[in-house]
């Protein structure tokens, strides 16, 4: 399952995307499929709850 921050970042750039097109069909397209995202992202817990991978380090990487 998509993550709320995932979900939320692909609608705000479907936004950009659709205010920077002059195609008004392709920004209806664009701004119906980021309302689509949002409403997927609405119920969502606010932190993505996923696992990490058991190779990364909240510190960064590690230089030997």
């Amino acid at each position: 399952m998509l993550g709320k921050t995932y979900l939320t970042k692909q609608a705000s750039l479907l936004m950009k995307f659709a205010r920077t097109t002059s195609d008004a069909d392709l920004s209806a397209k664009l701004i119906s499929k980021a309302a689509d995202l949002k409403s997927q992202a609405d119920p969502l817990p606010d932190t993505d709850q996923g696992p990490h991978a058991p190779d990364v380090s909240p510190n960064g990487p590690t230089r030997s």
